[in-house]
């Protein structure tokens, strides 16, 4: 009787042992799920996700110390290829506000995490979408095929007239959020717009006497200067980044830049490919002038000392090397 009675006991214990750590398991897994809400609330700051450096720069310039920003994608790296971690994924499903680029920048986004969200307490920010948008292609004269993998040129943050737009739908998006200070943000996009502003004036004054047409790029990213003021760009291997060129492609150009005595070659820092200065050297060769090289910033993270505006600015600098020469 003893036994059974015993048996009973640890029966009863089990049961309650059980649900004990049943109970635990359900608190832990409502923690995790509630994580990202709690982590939002405990500084008092608007969590954001922002898929990648620009964006970032836009919301913490207009955000301030309201806003905890994260960035997925590590800067000065190649942007159309990356896919998210599991830790990325986590960080998105907590957000309270995701910036994306759109325009088919982040083309994995609708795919792998937008079902996992609860669109009742995460806004998610397209910045341009309603935007009037590129054709891949556009601003350069012989458009390649579509190798981007999208039907638009998502390079629109290397304009400051594109970025001012985009930046204006990141100062909408925090007042939805967190409306309660709108008016800090308010003053803080009324200061990054100022700056935005004041470089697109400065981009259409400046470049206003080209005497060239044309340019010679890397990477053609840049349809969206050229669009706004005025210019075309011949890249070497067209809006794939990681695309080697062809003997044929490299000698074209080579042909192309001779005919029109072009003697400027532009590429990104962060990206130097070595089949530049091979270009550089079969032109120098052939022509037996001196090409140089010049800095284009794709602007996908902090380079040489400058920050996001400071890369608008110095590419101003150098595209009139290229533009406005004799």
């Amino acid at each position: 009787m003893g036994v059974l009675i015993g048996d009973f006991m640890n029966s009863r214990q089990a049961i309650f042992l059980l649900a004990v750590f049943g109970a635990l398991a359900v608190a832990l897994v409502s923690l995790y799920v509630l994580g990202g809400q709690q982590s939002q609330m405990q500084d008092g700051k608007v969590s954001v996700v922002a898929t990648f450096y620009p964006l970032a720069y836009m919301t913490r310039e207009i955000g301030g110390d309201h806003v905890s920003v994260r960035v997925l994608i590590p800067y000065n790296t190649e942007v159309h290829s990356w896919q998210p971690s599991v830790s990325d994924m986590i960080a998105l499903t907590n957000a309270e506000l995701i910036v994306l680029n759109g325009a088919g920048l982040e083309p994995w986004f609708n795919e792998k995490v937008l079902p996992s969200l609860n669109l009742s307490r995460t806004v998610v920010l397209d910045t341009t979408e309603g935007l009037e948008l590129l054709a891949l292609g556009e601003g350069e004269p012989e458009a390649y095929e579509h190798d981007h993998g999208g039907e638009y040129d998502p390079h629109t943050w290397i304009s400051p007239y594109m970025a001012g737009k985009q930046a204006e739908r990141i100062y909408s998006a925090l007042v939805e959020v967190d409306p309660s200070h709108s008016e800090y943000y308010k003053a803080r996009w009324d200061t990054l717009k100022a700056k935005l502003d004041s470089l697109d004036a400065r981009y259409q004054q400046e470049l206003a006497n080209k005497s060239r047409s044309e340019i010679i790029v890397s990477h053609g990213a840049y349809g969206y200067l050229c669009s706004r003021y005025g210019f075309e760009q011949r890249s070497v291997i067209g809006l794939t980044a990681d695309k080697q060129p062809s003997v044929q492609e490299l000698r074209a150009l080579v042909d192309f830049m001779v005919e029109h005595n072009i003697s400027v070659l532009y590429v990104d820092p962060a990206y130097s490919p070595s089949y530049i200065n091979t270009l550089k050297g079969e032109l120098e060769s052939q022509t037996g002038m001196a090409v140089k090289i010049l800095k284009l910033y794709l602007a996908l993270g902090p380079v040489d000392g400058k920050d996001y505006l400071d890369q608008l600015a110095s590419n101003l600098e150098n595209l009139k090397s290229g533009l406005l020469a004799g």
